[in-house]
């Protein structure tokens, strides 16, 4: 029997690291590596229904290991050699009544 894997997924955090002149946040990027996503292709009912919610298409779907505590709201992620953007609300799961290692559904969108 083979055992469902995922893939090591950059998710890229802006911090902010002080304020300029004016009064702006000045912002650093933080690199988490996130191991064990999996990355399906989003299926097209769900990309029309993204375009209606959000305005835009989902490209893919990632789900979200079990126990991850990041941000992943409107955050960047980098995969297959691409950076990619999360929109829409996270769809997240009860652990404890998910059979398999992932909880939280997230889409993402072509960032560059």
């Amino acid at each position: 029997m083979s055992r469902i894997k995922g893939i090591t997924v950059i998710l890229i955090n802006h911090v902010e690291v002080g304020r300029d002149r004016i009064d702006n946040p000045i912002y650093e990027e933080e690199r988490i590596v996130v191991k064990n996503v999996l990355v399906t292709p989003s299926a097209s009912d769900a990309s029309i229904d993204s375009v209606s919610l959000y305005g835009d298409r989902a490209i893919y779907t990632l789900a979200i290991p079990k126990g991850d505590k990041h941000n992943w709201e409107n955050q960047e992620v980098e995969f297959f050699g691409k950076k990619w953007r999360t929109f829409g609300i996270p769809f997240m799961g009860i652990e404890e009544n998910i059979p398999l290692d992932w909880n939280m559904k997230v889409m993402v969108e072509r960032y560059e």
